[in-house]
């Protein structure tokens, strides 16, 4: 599906310029410790462009940087095509892909009449009634656990080419469709769009979350996708809370599109600077109370429509943003609280512990469609931290796998073996790091052999 959107940014209502660079990786507070309403992995689409792109250039000398650092991250799935015959299907298919992976699918609606005021991504629904009718449809998709919807980029931010009773009809119709997507799945996390900290000031922009139904949504989603530092969309956030408070809304929070704000800021398209960077890596752990999760909602290495066409993947850009770009982060298993009453007399079986020593253990996770899968694959090491490591993999016959990101694969059907690559052979005592696969036939078992070297 080719996603045709462009950010921009406007001088004449801009509240500040930002100069210089910042670096890609943001510093969480102290312990690094999930602060907002969201917790859990986020989805990596095994169908994305940036994953079909890797599997089918192996031999591309920018395969490994995009594979490594972009096709291994969860990004959004936008709905930019106006059917709404399809809509159900559509938002289900993902949605219960996540599911059987146990991940926050992180969805971009982007269907509303006069989308872009007929720029680049012109298009969306014909008139606001069929809207409406996509935005049921959709909803009867969207299952019954936690989903991430950024609705409508640009909808509120981007009001120029409307006249008064339209920009109402519109606050009406993202009002209606919050409501609708809420009520069908109570585990929706639907966020409004807030635009980026140079575009409307915080109070403007509050006025028009409050106008098109904040109150009934989450929060607010920014910098999708421009280029602004976290810091600064941080500082951004706070501002509209503040003054949504003011306005008797209280509890709202924001979500920051990271995807290209790692390097300089400047202009919005991206298709014409390659001083652009991937930011800080998708994540609801941002260790922020306003803050619900760091997303990649514009997918890297898709263009803008300036020297590219909008929304077709460029692995150019892609390979841009993140040469260079630091590695992805390893990740600590999650902790168990203790019991709050007294335990049993007899103690109930435990599940055994990684090998001690420099060992290591490796537990797979498949997700499985008609004629191929993906396997995300989490390694953890024992009692001691170890310096590199090999995961045996047993396929079944038949399967055969196609590539592979944060490990180097050898052989590709029957008994693989995958090597950590540079930035996570070492794990600390206790501590995981992921890699995943992807491949034709029938995924492997949830059990893999994991040895240190």
């Amino acid at each position: 599906m080719a996603i045709l959107f462009r950010r921009r940014r406007s001088a004449a209502v801009s509240v500040a310029a930002v100069a210089g660079a910042t670096v890609a990786a943001v510093c969480m507070t102290a312990g690094g410790a999930s602060a907002g309403t969201l917790s859990g992995p986020l989805y990596r689409d095994p169908s994305s462009a940036v994953v079909r792109w890797v599997a089918a250039n192996p031999g591309d000398s920018r395969a490994a940087v995009i594979r490594d650092k972009i096709a291994s991250q969860p990004q959004a799935r936008w709905f930019a095509n106006f059917n709404p015959s399809t809509a159900q299907s559509e938002a289900a298919s993902f949605v219960g892909a996540a599911n059987a992976a146990q991940q926050i699918p992180v969805m971009a609606v982007y269907q509303i009449t006069n989308r872009d005021c007929g720029g680049a991504s012109a298009g969306g629904a014909p008139d606001l009634n069929q809207y409406q009718t996509w935005v049921s449809n959709f909803s009867r998709g969207l299952g019954n656990r936690t989903v991430i919807i950024i609705l409508e980029t640009d909808s509120l931010a981007l009001l120029t080419c409307l006249n008064s009773n339209e920009i109402n009809a519109r606050n009406q119709a993202i009002s209606t469709a919050t409501r609708t997507m809420k009520s069908a799945n109570p585990n929706a996390k639907v966020y409004l769009d807030a635009g980026h900290s140079t575009w409307n000031s915080a109070n403007e922009t509050a006025n028009r979350l409050r106008a098109a139904g904040v109150q009934y949504a989450d929060g607010f989603f920014t910098n999708v996708s421009n280029y602004n530092p976290t810091s600064s969309e941080a500082n951004f956030g706070r501002s509209v809370i503040s003054a949504l408070n003011g306005m008797g809304i209280s509890g709202k929070r924001q979500v920051i599109d990271t995807s290209r704000n790692g390097g300089a800021s400047g202009d919005w398209c991206g298709d014409d600077n390659t001083d652009r960077r991937i930011g800080q890596y998708p994540t609801t752990n941002t260790g922020d109370n306003n803050i619900d999760a760091y997303l990649w909602v514009k997918p890297p290495g898709e263009a803008d429509g300036c020297r590219y066409t909008a929304g077709s993947f460029q692995p150019d850009l892609a390979f841009s943003l993140a040469n260079g770009a630091p590695n992805p982060p390893t990740t600590t298993p999650p902790t168990t609280a203790p019991p709050t009453t007294a335990p049993p007399t007899t103690a109930p079986p435990t599940t055994p512990p990684p090998a001690g020593g420099n060992g290591c253990s490796a537990s797979v996770t498949v997700n499985q469609w008609s004629g191929g899968f993906t396997a995300d694959v989490k390694v953890t090491a024992g009692d001691s931290g170890i310096n590199g490591w090999t995961v045996t993999v047993n396929l079944p016959g038949g399967a055969a796998v196609t590539s592979a990101w944060s490990a180097q694969n050898s052989g590709t059907s029957g008994t693989v073996r995958f090597t950590n690559v540079s930035y996570n052979g070492q794990v600390g005592a206790r501590q995981s790091t992921n890699f995943g696969f992807q491949g034709t036939g029938t995924g492997p078992g949830s059990t893999a052999t994991c040895a240190a070297s």
